[in-house]
């Protein structure tokens, strides 16, 4: 079924399924966004006045997430996706009890076991009573009707893979941890990933209907069960550590899903790419150098070890980069996140990428 802000979306689902089976399909998979051309002449919703209201008062986010909806060209393999934006009060380590500071900009937890002698990991279990978990579920809920004939509910982003043990403990106790008892460490990661996968479940038995599939905070479709794995305390440890401690729970996650894309965070984090690219279920590995570092471009080494290992890639590229990116990567398994001024350099731009792409 095609959407009311993407027609063209039954195409868009079969170059999805092409791209995650790493097959050619003419060019590289390009989501392209642009302003809408002669968008509808509505007044914007008010602005939220306080972080209450732009994270919690879902008739306001509904509202807003139709007026950006309506004003958005989306372009090759962009599409629409209903979020209540992502910061963190839908979380696991909320949900697990940890306190959550928001802004108008952004959200983070505050840790609550924190006896630095153990991890304690087990007295934590997700609590259903709590009012984050019953704001997620009506969230998701009104995500999936709303959702119905015009975009794609998001999942949500609720963490996992060593960032919600990060919370759970503060980091630089967990650094400690890593050093003085790796083996509570694991097992806090197994326990961890068994109540991800468990609470996944939960939440996809809500939108997978809506979305004929899912998509999550990373901005990709897939026809099963997909989100994207990552792990930003990596950030601050060594490959062997990466490799030893946190590696077995992430390789859990890329086997309960079917399809999974890992978001490779910082360029610090770019040592554990080589054990990534071992992850036989890892289909997709996304390279993003950080804020304030220059393009994913510049790591070129990076990108084409991904794609030399049997990895899609994904990178977010200014849209005057995306000839130069696909002058050095081949376009099989290749996606391009941009974004232009208007809906006709978005066309022309895709009708470009289908000349520059090659199948090397």
């Amino acid at each position: 079924m095609n959407l009311l802000y993407k027609p063209d979306w039954e195409e868009t689902q079969e170059r999805f399924k092409a791209w995650w089976a790493r097959e050619y399909f003419g060019r590289c998979g390009l989501a392209v966004t642009a302003p809408k051309d002669n968008p509808p002449d509505l007044p914007a919703p008010p602005e939220p006045k306080t972080p209450q209201e732009k994270w919690f008062d879902l008739d306001l986010i509904s509202a807003w997430n139709e007026y950006g909806m309506s004003r958005c060209f989306y372009g090759g393999e962009a599409f629409p996706i209903w979020s209540a934006g992502y910061a963190g009060v839908s979380g696991i380590p909320a949900l697990l009890g940890c306190p959550t500071d928001v802004d108008m900009a952004t959200g983070w937890w505050n840790p609550i076991l924190t006896d630095p002698e153990r991890i304690d990991y087990t007295s934590v279990r997700l609590d259903e009573s709590h009012p984050s978990h019953r704001f997620t579920m009506e969230m998701l809920h009104r995500a999936a009707l709303e959702s119905k004939g015009k975009s794609i509910p998001s999942i949500g982003a609720f963490g996992a893979g060593g960032d919600t043990l990060a919370a759970l403990r503060g980091t630089e106790q967990l650094l400690v941890d890593c050093a003085e008892r790796p083996d509570e460490v694991r097992a806090a990661e197994k326990y961890l990933m068994d109540m991800w996968c468990d609470f996944y479940d939960r939440c996809h038995e809500i939108i997978h209907g809506s979305a004929e599939g899912s998509t999550c905070w990373f901005r990709l479709w897939s026809p099963g069960k997909f989100y994207a794995a990552q792990n930003d305390f990596s950030y601050n440890i060594s490959p062997g550590m990466f490799r030893d401690i946190f590696l077995p729970a992430i390789e859990q996650q890329t086997q309960f899903l079917d399809h999974c894309v890992y978001h490779v965070d910082g360029i610090h984090a770019f040592a554990h790419v080589d054990a990534l690219c071992e992850l036989p279920r890892l289909q997709a590995i996304q390279i993003l150098p950080g804020a304030g570092k220059p393009s994913p471009l510049h790591y070129m080494d990076v990108l084409k070890k991904v794609q030399q290992a049997g990895k899609n890639l994904h990178v977010s590229i200014a849209a005057d980069e995306v000839e130069v990116a696909l002058s050095e990567l081949s376009a099989r398994g290749l996606f391009i996140g941009t974004y232009c001024e208007t809906e006709d350099e978005a066309l022309r731009l895709l009708k470009s990428t289908e000349c520059w792409s090659r199948d090397v």
